[in-house]
């Protein structure tokens, strides 16, 4: 399957991951642990976990929670759930308690993942009576069919005031949010990503992911932003393009590090989201670093980008 510049991405995230695998290549590689994952493994593993839930019973469309940081096994949890049929409910893992508690009963989800290092967020909060599912647990349980309109991920948002807002997306709306992204960024399959916003949230789970599914791309994935070991990621991992908010790049424009020549020669653009950048620090940011920043606007609800400024 290949991306057209004028046509959003047809099927569904798991055909796209299919035809990945297919194709071959690295998917992501993880800075912190050194590890990476292959398009084949992840679309393997991600198939697997797909059947677990099923072999539990669940229904398709049916939420599953995801309770877990950026890492492989959130990334194959997420398309698990999707290869499987099922409906991702991203958990916001900031969110508290009494936010996380809400989620798991609205979305009315009976399974979910959770990460080791979440349990004991987790069990705080599971008053509905969620059930922890294992990917290592193989069964053969039976894939539902898909399609481009069925339901793929619930997310919620803050919102101004109340209680969280669920969102829902399709798989054709969540090809599209990739889509978005890799067209306005000239995305290739030369290009490697670096993601450091929780895809618990719209950018990093739609910009980076499915930004580079749907491009053939690459990704690296770290469990969180440092600013002291953002650049040294950023270079050993030869990333070419990175997503954040305007915070982190005053942190980084306000700290010690920065990329070496190498790493600056690579890096084609970094874009800026989620709120806006005041141009002094996008200015300052450029004229230290030499990276080119591009700022953009988007919401959860339009599976996120919906404005970006050219590259330059």
């Amino acid at each position: 399957m290949k991306l057209s510049r004028e046509i959003p991405p047809e099927g569904t995230v798991r055909d796209w991951l299919a035809a990945r695998a297919r194709t071959g290549g690295t998917a992501i590689v993880f800075p912190e642990s050194g590890g990476e994952i292959d398009w084949e493994t992840l679309q393997e593993e991600a198939v697997g976990f797909g059947r677990v839930i099923a072999a539990h019973g669940a229904t398709k469309g049916e939420s599953v929670a995801i309770v877990a940081p950026n890492g492989r096994e959130s990334v194959v949890a997420l398309f698990g759930a999707l290869a499987g049929g099922f409906r991702a409910t991203m958990i916001n893992l900031a969110a508290g308690r009494d936010a996380i508690a809400f989620a798991l009963e609205h979305s009315e989800a009976r399974f979910g993942y959770v990460h080791p290092d979440c349990r004991a967020l987790f069990d705080e909060a599971n008053r509905s009576g969620v059930t922890p599912v294992a990917p290592e647990n193989r069964v053969e349980g039976k894939l539902h069919d898909t399609l481009p309109g069925d339901h793929a991920l619930l997310m919620y948002t803050s919102g101004t005031t109340g209680r969280p807002k669920g969102v829902v997306h399709s798989h054709a709306s969540l090809l599209a949010g990739g889509w978005t992204s890799a067209v306005a960024h000239d995305l290739s399959p030369d290009d490697r990503g670096f993601c450091v916003l929780p895809i618990y949230h719209i950018n990093g789970l739609c910009v980076t992911l499915m930004g580079s599914l749907v491009s053939g791309g690459s990704l690296a994935m770290t469990s969180r932003f440092s600013a002291s070991k953002f650049w040294q990621q950023a270079s050993e991992s030869r990333v070419t393009w990175f997503s954040v908010v305007p915070t982190i790049i005053s942190h980084l424009l306000h700290g010690d590090a920065g990329p070496d020549a190498e790493c600056r020669g690579r890096l084609r653009f970094g874009r800026s989201a989620s709120s806006a950048l005041a141009t002094e620090t996008q200015s300052a940011f450029e004229a230290r670093f030499s990276v080119p920043i591009i700022e953009t606007m988007g919401l959860t609800e339009t599976a996120a980008q919906i404005l970006s400024n050219p590259l330059p």
